[in-house]
Protein backbone atom coordinates (compact mmCIF):
# COMPACT_ATOMS: atom_id res chain seq x y z
CA UNK A 1 0.00 0.00 0.00
CA UNK A 2 1.32 3.42 -0.95
CA UNK A 3 1.23 6.41 1.39
CA UNK A 4 0.58 9.85 -0.05
CA UNK A 5 0.19 13.27 1.50
CA UNK A 6 -2.23 15.60 -0.27
CA UNK A 7 -2.82 19.31 0.24
CA UNK A 8 -6.41 20.47 -0.13
CA UNK A 9 -7.18 24.15 -0.62
CA UNK A 10 -10.05 26.44 -1.59
CA UNK A 11 -10.83 30.16 -1.49
CA UNK A 12 -13.98 30.55 -3.61
CA UNK A 13 -17.54 29.42 -2.99
CA UNK A 14 -17.94 27.58 0.33
CA UNK A 15 -14.41 26.34 1.08
CA UNK A 16 -15.27 24.25 4.16
CA UNK A 17 -17.97 22.36 2.24
CA UNK A 18 -15.72 21.91 -0.79
CA UNK A 19 -12.88 20.50 1.32
CA UNK A 20 -15.33 18.10 2.99
CA UNK A 21 -16.61 16.94 -0.40
CA UNK A 22 -13.04 16.58 -1.67
CA UNK A 23 -12.23 14.28 1.27
CA UNK A 24 -15.30 12.15 0.46
CA UNK A 25 -14.32 11.93 -3.22
CA UNK A 26 -10.72 11.09 -2.30
CA UNK A 27 -11.86 8.21 -0.09
CA UNK A 28 -14.13 6.97 -2.88
CA UNK A 29 -11.66 7.27 -5.79
CA UNK A 30 -8.15 7.25 -4.30
CA UNK A 31 -7.99 5.41 -0.99
CA UNK A 32 -8.43 5.40 2.76
CA UNK A 33 -7.81 8.66 4.60
CA UNK A 34 -5.60 7.77 7.60
CA UNK A 35 -4.73 11.23 8.99
CA UNK A 36 -6.04 14.76 8.58
CA UNK A 37 -4.64 18.03 9.84
CA UNK A 38 -6.78 20.77 11.21
CA UNK A 39 -8.12 23.39 8.84
CA UNK A 40 -5.88 26.42 8.32
CA UNK A 41 -6.72 29.85 6.98
CA UNK A 42 -3.94 31.52 5.06
CA UNK A 43 -3.25 34.52 2.93
CA UNK A 44 -2.96 33.79 -0.78
CA UNK A 45 0.55 32.91 -1.97
CA UNK A 46 1.78 33.93 -5.41
CA UNK A 47 -1.16 36.09 -6.50
CA UNK A 48 -1.92 37.84 -3.24
CA UNK A 49 -4.91 40.00 -4.29
CA UNK A 50 -7.58 37.36 -3.68
CA UNK A 51 -9.58 35.89 -0.77
CA UNK A 52 -7.81 33.92 1.96
CA UNK A 53 -7.52 30.15 1.48
CA UNK A 54 -8.64 27.32 3.71
CA UNK A 55 -6.10 24.48 3.56
CA UNK A 56 -5.72 21.00 4.99
CA UNK A 57 -3.19 18.20 4.59
CA UNK A 58 -4.38 14.60 4.55
CA UNK A 59 -2.56 11.29 4.49
CA UNK A 60 -4.08 8.63 2.25
CA UNK A 61 -3.33 4.94 1.65
CA UNK A 62 -3.70 4.12 -2.04
CA UNK A 63 -3.01 1.38 -4.54
CA UNK A 64 -2.80 3.97 -7.33
CA UNK A 65 0.45 4.71 -9.15
CA UNK A 66 1.67 8.33 -9.04
CA UNK A 67 0.35 8.97 -12.56
CA UNK A 68 -3.06 7.49 -11.75
CA UNK A 69 -3.12 9.46 -8.50
CA UNK A 70 -2.56 12.68 -10.44
CA UNK A 71 -5.34 11.77 -12.90
CA UNK A 72 -7.75 11.06 -10.03
CA UNK A 73 -6.94 14.28 -8.14
CA UNK A 74 -7.46 16.30 -11.32
CA UNK A 75 -10.73 14.47 -12.03
CA UNK A 76 -11.97 15.22 -8.49
CA UNK A 77 -11.06 18.89 -8.98
CA UNK A 78 -13.05 18.90 -12.23
CA UNK A 79 -16.00 17.13 -10.57
CA UNK A 80 -16.03 19.81 -7.88
CA UNK A 81 -16.08 22.64 -10.43
CA UNK A 82 -12.44 23.64 -10.73
CA UNK A 83 -11.61 25.62 -13.84
CA UNK A 84 -7.95 26.50 -14.40
CA UNK A 85 -7.68 30.18 -15.32
CA UNK A 86 -4.31 31.36 -14.04
CA UNK A 87 -1.41 29.98 -12.06
CA UNK A 88 -1.89 30.52 -8.30
CA UNK A 89 -5.29 32.10 -8.91
CA UNK A 90 -8.46 31.80 -6.85
CA UNK A 91 -10.16 28.41 -7.03
CA UNK A 92 -13.04 26.31 -5.81
CA UNK A 93 -10.72 23.40 -5.01
CA UNK A 94 -7.08 22.50 -5.36
CA UNK A 95 -5.54 19.11 -4.61
CA UNK A 96 -1.75 18.91 -4.67
CA UNK A 97 0.33 15.78 -4.26
CA UNK A 98 3.00 16.61 -1.68
CA UNK A 99 4.63 13.22 -1.15
CA UNK A 100 4.18 9.71 -2.51
CA UNK A 101 5.98 7.24 -0.25
CA UNK A 102 9.62 8.41 -0.35
CA UNK A 103 9.53 8.69 -4.13
CA UNK A 104 11.27 11.33 -6.21
CA UNK A 105 9.51 11.84 -9.52
CA UNK A 106 10.40 14.49 -12.06
CA UNK A 107 8.18 14.31 -15.13
CA UNK A 108 6.83 17.05 -17.36
CA UNK A 109 3.41 16.97 -15.68
CA UNK A 110 4.28 15.61 -12.21
CA UNK A 111 6.96 16.48 -9.68
CA UNK A 112 7.06 14.65 -6.34
CA UNK A 113 7.86 15.83 -3.75
CA UNK A 114 5.93 18.98 -4.60
CA UNK A 115 8.59 21.55 -5.58
CA UNK A 116 7.35 24.34 -3.28
CA UNK A 117 6.78 22.48 0.01
CA UNK A 118 9.71 24.15 1.76
CA UNK A 119 8.66 27.66 0.67
CA UNK A 120 5.05 27.74 1.91
CA UNK A 121 3.84 28.00 5.49
CA UNK A 122 0.30 27.12 4.40
CA UNK A 123 1.67 23.71 3.37
CA UNK A 124 4.17 23.23 6.19
CA UNK A 125 1.91 24.15 9.13
CA UNK A 126 -0.67 21.39 8.49
CA UNK A 127 2.02 19.00 7.22
CA UNK A 128 4.08 19.43 10.39
CA UNK A 129 0.92 18.84 12.43
CA UNK A 130 0.37 15.31 11.06
CA UNK A 131 3.83 14.35 9.73
CA UNK A 132 6.39 16.36 11.71
CA UNK A 133 9.03 13.63 11.53
CA UNK A 134 8.51 12.65 7.88
CA UNK A 135 11.72 13.43 6.02
CA UNK A 136 11.64 15.21 2.68
CA UNK A 137 13.32 12.70 0.33
CA UNK A 138 15.30 15.36 -1.55
CA UNK A 139 16.12 17.94 1.13
CA UNK A 140 16.66 15.30 3.87
CA UNK A 141 15.01 17.45 6.51
CA UNK A 142 11.85 16.71 8.45
CA UNK A 143 8.68 18.66 7.79
CA UNK A 144 9.01 20.23 11.23
CA UNK A 145 12.54 21.49 10.47
CA UNK A 146 11.39 22.78 7.09
CA UNK A 147 8.53 24.64 8.81
CA UNK A 148 10.82 26.09 11.46
CA UNK A 149 13.23 27.33 8.77
CA UNK A 150 10.64 28.58 6.26
CA UNK A 151 11.06 32.22 5.25
CA UNK A 152 7.42 32.65 4.14
CA UNK A 153 6.02 35.68 5.97
CA UNK A 154 2.34 35.17 5.03
CA UNK A 155 0.05 34.40 7.97
CA UNK A 156 -1.36 30.92 8.54
CA UNK A 157 -3.84 30.31 11.36
CA UNK A 158 -5.57 27.14 12.45
CA UNK A 159 -9.37 27.44 12.54
CA UNK A 160 -10.95 26.62 15.87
Amino acid sequence: MNQTYLLLGANLGKPLEQLAEARIQIEHHIGRLTKASGLYESEAWGLEDQPNFINQVIKVETILSPDDLLKQTQQIETNLGRVRHEKWGARLIDIDILYYNNSCINQENLTIPHPYIQERNFVLAPLAEIAADFEHPVLHKTNLVLFQNCKDSLSVNILK
